[in-house]
């Protein structure tokens, strides 16, 4: 055996690994580097007009600290809940054939799971703007 390669637990090589960490180390060191550099040599003109937040142009008004409804965080979970749920009909779908028909019945299941919440959902109300 090569002196460089050393054998852990007798199946892997330290030195397939080097490679990797030779590019994370140069990565990182290249991406604080820059990140040092642009904040040493950029320019540093600090004025009222500058310093004021931008949101896409409008104008602010009021305080950003002000609450927020909580409809519209009510909303967003529900939202990722239900996008999710898309996610998880990807294996189903490229393993139709081999799941059968016990599959079918657990994503059967699945979904009623899914379309029960969604009408607990809309009989409380949640997704109701108007109050």
């Amino acid at each position: 055996m090569h002196p460089i390669l050393l054998n852990i637990s007798g199946n892997q090589e330290v030195s397939a690994f080097v490679p990797v960490v030779i590019h994370l180390i140069v990565a990182v060191t290249f991406v604080a580097l820059l990140m040092a550099l642009t904040h040493l040599l950029g320019p540093k003109r600090k004025t009222s007009d500058k310093l004021i937040n931008f949101e896409s142009g409008i104008e602010q008004i009021g305080n950003a600290r002000q609450p927020m409804g909580v409809k519209y965080f009510l909303v967003a979970i529900l939202f990722i809940l239900f996008d999710v749920e898309v996610i998880f009909f990807y294996p189903y779908a490229t393993n139709i054939r081999e799941l059968g028909q016990e599959g079918f019945f657990a994503v059967l299941m699945f979904v009623a799971f899914f379309i029960c919440g969604f009408i607990y959902v809309l009989k409380k109300g949640a997704l109701k703007w108007e109050d």
